[in-house]
């Protein structure tokens, strides 16, 4: 007997009972984002390996051990896309929408691939809401960043189950001296480093700061700091940064051993973190990259952005009990029809009634049957109420209206006025 077919392991089904938070959440996100002055941009899903080796950093865990890489018949390497924001810089370079310091406020949203192990909040196809801006340098933009997403926790019910941790890079010239200064403390002590760390002691050493190891975290109390080598333009930007958050009244701590795991970031970075989650505390995360277009062979051009997993924010939502009731819901209205002229009438009825009131969630029953089989459907719709059309409301042009949840007495409406009564009782169920 041939194995059965089955979703590949750590990509998974987003079933019908789920895609109602999914929307949900979506849908307060990107609404947030139009009213802020983001445009929306969408990608491919494939890309070239070599834009995410040259963007990443060809060292990175994501590019040496977690992309879905492969030759496609032209005999070309390509690569799913393991995160937005080499995709989104590479869009905007190909169509030149951000030539002459042409400023872009952009968002997307879509699945991401990196071949990791399956656990609870980390998948190997996840999704992503990313927003990233182009030609604005100040702290006022990386402050705006941080504000709209302290929002959107507000909206979302969970602003107390997450924290804000900040970070600056400073420029890549700052990094290389501190990178100097840290790869000699750690050289002198390397025996007491774990493996792991030894490793990317020589390949990516600001990666060793943000280490699980307890041991090698010993290590590090005593290791240079990062903050003492700033330069003084990231020391007036990061102050710069703080004085806004604190005049919009946003809580957050500063973690020096933030160092984000992709190269291109410089300057600010922070995350969004929640201790409600286990292990996958990372909610949100994002920061500054103003090498990184030119890195990539276009002009000087300043970039800071983020990206939230959309699994991750909905597994939040749903731990903290913040799902709306009104989601369970997904029919207002249920139409029975019994008989073949009731059931036509019921067609031009039901669409009448959707043009009068176009967010009326109004189901119509197919598939005939029974009066006690049709309300058995009705109810398990999850309807506020049952409408009710047969021989004899059909001679009257009336229909009966049902309440479903306890909200009173069955009545009888004439056609005519039947939008307008659905109207006031739904809002009011």
């Amino acid at each position: 007997m041939s194995k059965s077919l089955q979703a590949i392991r750590g990509m998974n089904d987003i079933l019908p009972d789920q895609t109602p938070v999914w929307r949900y959440v979506e849908g307060k996100v990107s609404r947030l984002l139009d009213n802020y002055g983001y445009k929306q941009i969408r990608m491919p899903i494939v890309e070239f390996t070599e834009l995410f080796k040259r963007s990443i950093g060809e060292v990175t865990d994501i590019v040496e051990k977690e992309m879905y890489t492969f030759e496609d018949r032209n005999g070309d390497s390509l690569t799913l896309r393991p995160e937005g924001t080499a995709a989104c810089v590479r869009a905007v370079l190909e169509h030149g929408i951000t030539g002459g310091g042409q400023v872009q406020k952009l968002w997307y949203i879509g699945p991401m691939f990196r071949h990791e192990r399956p656990q609870k909040g980390r998948y190997r196809q996840f999704h992503q809401i990313g927003v990233e801006v182009f030609n604005l340098d100040g702290p006022d933009i990386d402050a705006e960043l941080i504000v709209l997403t302290w929002r959107l926790w507000g909206e979302l019910g969970i602003r107390d189950a997450v924290k804000l941790e900040l970070n600056s890079l400073g420029t890549s010239e700052a990094r290389a001296r501190y990178r100097a200064a840290l790869v000699q403390y750690l050289s002198s002590r390397l025996s007491e480093l774990d493996e792991d760390s030894q490793r990317r002691l020589k390949s990516n050493p600001l990666r060793v700061l943000d280490t699980k190891n307890a041991d090698t975290q010993a290590v590090l109390v005593d290791a240079p700091k990062l903050v003492d080598y700033l330069d003084e333009e990231s020391r007036v930007h990061f102050e710069g940064l703080k004085a806004r958050l604190d005049a919009a009244g946003i809580p957050y701590v500063i973690n020096p051993k933030l160092v984000r795991g992709l190269d291109y970031y410089s300057k600010t970075v922070f995350e969004w973190v929640t201790d409600k989650l286990g292990a996958q505390g990372t909610v949100c995360a994002g920061g500054r990259y103003d090498g990184l277009v030119e890195q990539m062979g276009g002009k000087p051009t300043t970039g800071v952005g983020f990206a939230m997993g959309i699994e991750r924010l909905i597994l939040l939502v749903e731990t903290l009990e913040q799902i709306p009731q009104e989601l369970a819901r997904q029919v207002d209205v249920y139409l029975c029809a019994f008989g073949e002229a009731a059931e036509l009438a019921a067609l031009a009825l039901s669409e009448r009634v959707r043009d009068q009131l176009p967010n009326l969630r109004l189901q119509i029953n197919a598939g005939a049957g029974s009066f006690k089989s049709q309300f058995k459907k009705a109810d398990k719709s999850g309807a506020l109420y049952a409408l009710i059309l047969g021989d004899d409301e059909l001679a009257q042009q009336v229909v009966g209206v049902k309440p479903l949840r306890g909200q009173g007495e069955q009545q009888t409406i004439a056609w005519d006025a039947l939008a307008e009564h659905l109207a006031t009782c739904v809002v009011q169920g």
